[in-house]
């Protein structure tokens, strides 16, 4: 599939996004901050880094914004609105939305690849009001509901119960 890209004046010198291997989900968008000092996120903050690219994407189709593992991990650094979407009508430039979770300053300097876009078919659907829904096993379930590994509940062990027991005692003394 082809992808129109048009790229504004700021972009200019900086390379079109591409994959980095053959099987790559997404390719890496770099931010097109001007200057040689870049842009500093302090711990805690967020910044708006332009990509200087504004795409036409095929009807049907989004592309996703997401974050880099390699700043996350390394950095503490991601996409705020993880994903953000582009739709397929949107004609203005892309940005990045990054926040800095970090203990230290981050610079975005310009060139560097600060996300990864992937371009994926989107489903339409029609909603329909109901009065009932199917039943299922999970129910209303949900934030956590279906556990967090394959051990069953009852296995905490004795020494858990007493951390846990030590750690209640703890808050109820520090609220008093």
């Amino acid at each position: 599939m082809k992808v129109k890209v048009r790229r504004l004046e700021h972009a200019e010198g900086l390379p079109l996004p591409d994959y980095q291997t053959a099987d790559a989900a997404g390719f890496d968008l770099v931010a097109a901050v001007s200057g040689d000092v870049g842009v500093t996120i302090a711990p805690g903050a967020r910044a708006l880094i332009p990509t200087g690219l504004i795409f036409e994407l095929p009807r049907g189709m989004e592309a996703q914004v997401r974050p880099r593992s390699g700043l996350a991990v390394k950095h503490g650094v991601t996409v705020l609105n993880s994903p953000g979407t582009i739709d397929a009508d949107y004609r203005g430039e892309v940005a990045v939305i990054l926040i800095n979770h970090g203990t230290d300053p981050f610079v975005v300097a310009r060139g560097e690849r600060v996300a990864q876009m992937i371009v994926a078919p989107v489903a339409r659907v029609k909603l329909r009001e109901a009065k009932r829904l199917t039943a299922t096993k999970r129910g209303a379930g949900g934030f956590g509901s279906t556990g967090i590994s394959e051990a069953p509940s009852h296995a905490v062990t004795g020494r858990q119960k007493a951390v846990a027991k030590r750690s209640s005692k703890a808050q109820k003394k520090s609220q008093m």
